[in-house]
């Protein structure tokens, strides 16, 4: 799970549950994705599908923030469920972007990883006005605060 995605399923299962879900029936690594905007995927690891079962993706690779012509909307959200093998990939990675280890890299070289297009609101708290919403969203829902809250948000002009 990375920290900056926040994600909410009010309805059913967390994303987690989900992809651990989705592991059970394949039996391989699953990453998390929704689809973006194709302006969002210059911010993004978008995946290349191979085949699309209803949510579940078998990945044919993936791109990691491309500049133009993303295989897919996909994007990798910051959920995971990765075999063991992972580790020793990531162990003898080369470093890629900004000389860093990135485990879209390490991702890239499995044998066979599916992406799983999980149902939720995300919020990406990593993001300024991505932390506002969430701020603001949460405190709407708590009944010791949404009253206060949404009192000074009509007070602001």
């Amino acid at each position: 799970i990375l920290g900056d995605d926040l994600i909410v399923n009010d309805d059913g299962p967390s994303a987690s549950a989900q992809l651990i879900n989705a592991f059970e029936q394949t039996g391989c690594s699953i990453l998390g994705v929704q689809k973006v905007t194709l302006e969002a995927t210059k911010k993004y690891g978008i995946v290349d599908p191979q085949e699309i079962d209803g949510r579940l993706i078998l990945m044919k690779g993936m791109v990691e923030k491309p500049k133009s012509n993303p295989p897919s909307l996909y994007a990798a959200l910051g959920r995971y469920v990765l075999m063991p093998d992972i580790f020793n990939l990531l162990e003898n990675q080369t470093p890629g972007a900004n000389g860093e280890i990135q485990l879209t890299d390490a991702l890239k070289r499995l044998d066979k990883i599916y992406a799983y297009d999980f149902v939720g609101r995300r919020y990406d708290i990593g993001d300024k006005f991505g932390y506002v919403q969430a701020t603001i969203d949460f405190s709407l829902k708590r009944e010791d605060l949404k009253d206060k809250v949404k009192e000074y948000l009509q007070s602001i002009k």
